[in-house]
């Protein structure tokens, strides 16, 4: 942005108390301009921005790149406007830009802050993931860049009743993260009326010491409060996160609205706006630069040259189990790759990997928001993040990996023990929902290895996959069908079984594509060729491979999948050959239908209907209907 005057840099409080006044104005000005956004929610944390930005945040603003910058994170995204109004401050958004483009179609100044901008790590706004996503970031500064800039997040006193929070902060005190500073705007007023705590800073400040935090409680308009408490933050030798909790007036600034209940998410109309801006004193054109970062640069670790793991066909292996190796001989060959895990790592095999780079793994233990967060503020430092749990599990983390694509975070996901396979545990610990939920997230990918040689060649592809990954891994061990120097690509296919007279498709992943080999055998048995494909991409789908295998079997497919009927394979292939239209589908869709419960592997297959015996069943229909 071109300016006509320097730069104030490091400025004093009085100072900070004119850039306070011209981020109320300007949150007023631009969400009246568009017409909506949360004015009030801006102006009752101007003054401790204006404090940290002008005296505190280190950050060279020309190089949001740059290793040694601080990192600011809204949690409380919904005070975009005054975070515009900071970027307008500093030189990097124009005032022209903030008055026509905040809202608008088209504008990089969303509704709440995205990565579209450069200065901004991850998406926000929906509450209780910013503190998360500052976590993941400062872990990469303390343990793995080792770095000493700071992860500064503002949080609304709102999201202080999310869980998400307190498993962010109790994340935070485990890992002794001293380069974390969480700032609690507490203005006392929700969407609809009184947060639960109101002013109760005590009670607030309670809770995140039982946790082990640091804990500074302040008034919030008071600069010089401000100041020592962002000083007292940052000095010393006090090796854990701190907290400040910060006693604010919504609305601040402009009295018709102060702590007035109906003004959350309102713009002032035209007339309002006029009065608040001559009550604040009027427009002003600071231009503010606080301290800048030192010089810094990232440890460089050397890579280790190690093979992927090779098995031989017809061993039994599980492709939980070649996940571990696969990660482990990754994790060697590129020093970026880290590892989470939800405290179930020795059923998911990341343990190996938390043996073989200790320095590299993170737990995060039954708290799976703050394991996806994690992952997606390990990946704003560039590191490519493998985190794994359950699968059924990363339901309770779906707003995360949603908000992950909004963000535009590279992470990769791996679910195991999916599907009525796993047996006697039940259906709380069965995933049956979550090829659909993943298949949902705009710009992922779903994997779903049937062995464990392409488990091994798909955890490589995942590493340099963008956006949001997930992999299916399966419980049990199951026969090895690839040679190690088969390829993978991701949005293949393969064709296990073809013949020029094939009369019937089998189509399944995971523990249902072996399944399909099985029934397979007993058609053949009795002289009926069935082309078999293995769908190890759910999305994107093979619809090539697909469209062939229709044109050559007269449209007569089988798919079997051990996930419920909704969004699963059977949504894949119909998706993809219904976009193709080719010619007319006899398409038999078998999945888990009724609620399962404990039993073998053998009995839950088969009461689902997904065994081989209802495979064969179903190929012998479509061919007994012409």
């Amino acid at each position: 942005m071109d300016t006509d005057h320097s730069p104030l840099t490091t400025i004093d409080l009085d100072a900070a108390r004119e850039l306070a006044a011209q981020l109320r104005v300007d949150s007023i000005r631009s969400s009246t301009s568009a017409g909506s956004g949360h004015p009030t929610s801006s102006m009752s944390a101007a003054d401790i921005l204006a404090v940290l930005v002008g005296r505190h945040l280190r950050y060279d603003w020309d190089r949001p790149d740059a290793d040694g910058n601080d990192h600011l994170i809204f949690s409380k995204g919904h005070a975009s406007p005054l975070l515009y109004s900071v970027y307008k401050a500093v030189g990097v958004v124009s005032d022209k830009e903030l008055m026509t483009g905040y809202r608008r179609f088209g504008s990089r100044l969303e509704g709440h802050p995205t990565p579209v901008l450069p200065w901004v790590d991850v998406a926000t706004g929906s509450l209780g993931q910013g503190l998360p996503d500052g976590v993941g970031v400062a872990l990469a500064g303390k343990y793995l860049d080792r770095l000493p800039y700071r992860v500064w997040v503002l949080c609304g006193d709102s999201e202080m009743a999310e869980g998400s929070i307190w498993e962010a902060i109790d994340k935070a005190c485990y890992y002794r993260l001293s380069n974390l500073v969480a700032i609690v705007d507490v203005n006392r007023l929700g969407q609809r009326g009184p947060t639960e705590l109101q002013w109760d800073l005590g009670a607030y400040a309670r809770r995140a010491e039982a946790f082990g935090a640091r804990v500074l409680t302040i008034d919030g308009h008071d600069l010089t409060q401000i100041d020592e408490a962002l000083t007292t933050a940052t000095g010393g030798d006090e090796d854990r996160p701190t907290v400040i909790f910060a006693r604010t007036i919504k609305g601040r600034g402009f009295s018709e609205v102060e702590d007035r209940e109906g003004w959350h998410g309102k713009p002032f109309p035209e007339d309002m706006a006029a009065r608040a801006i001559a009550e604040l004193g009027g427009e002003r054109d600071l231009l503010v630069r606080g301290p800048l970062p030192g010089a810094a640069s990232v440890p460089v670790a050397r890579p280790v040259s190690t093979a992927a793991p090779v098995y031989s066909v017809g061993d039994k292996v599980a492709t939980r189990k070649a996940y571990g190796d696969a990660l482990v001989a990754l994790g060697d060959r590129d020093p970026r790759v880290v590892a989470l895990d939800g405290e179930v790592s020795n059923s998911t095999y990341a343990a190996e990997f938390a043996e073989a780079h200790p320095g590299r793994f993170f737990e995060m233990f039954i708290a799976e928001q703050q394991l996806v967060a994690a992952a997606v503020g390990l990946g704003v430092r560039h590191y490519i993040p493998f985190a794994s749990t359950f699968a059924a599990f990363f339901t309770r983390a779906y707003d995360f990996i949603r908000m992950a694509a909004v963000s535009r975070a590279d992470i990769r996901l791996v679910g195991s023990h999916a599907g009525v396979e796993i047996g006697a545990d039940g259906p709380s610990q069965m995933a049956l929902e979550d090829l659909a939920m993943m298949r949902a997230v705009q710009g992922s990918t779903v994997l779903y290895p049937s062995d464990a040689t392409s488990t091994v060649a798909l955890v490589d592809a995942m590493a340099g996959l963008r956006g949001v990954g997930y992999m299916r891994t399966t419980r049990g061990a199951y026969p090895v069908l690839y040679d190690g120097d088969e390829t993978f690509p991701v949005g293949g296919a393969k064709v296990l079984r073809s013949g020029p007279d094939d009369a019937v498709t089998l189509i399944g992943a995971g523990v249902t594509l072996h399944q399909c080999l099985a029934a397979a055998d007993r058609l053949a048995e009795d002289g009926v060729p069935a082309r078999v494909i293995d769908l190890y991409s759910v999305k994107p789908v093979d619809t090539e491979t697909l469209a062939a295998a229709a044109a050559a079997t007269r449209g007569r497919l089988v798919v079997a999948e051990d996930h419920h009927p909704e969004g699963g394979l059977g949504s894949a292939v119909a998706d993809a050959l219904l976009a193709v239209r080719t010619q007319p589908l006899r398409l038999v869709h078998l999945s888990v239908r009724e609620m399962p419960g404990s039993g073998t592997t053998g009995e839950l297959l088969a009461a689902a209907g997904i065994d081989a015996a209802h495979i064969e069943s179903a190929a012998r229909a479509l061919l007994d209907e012409g």
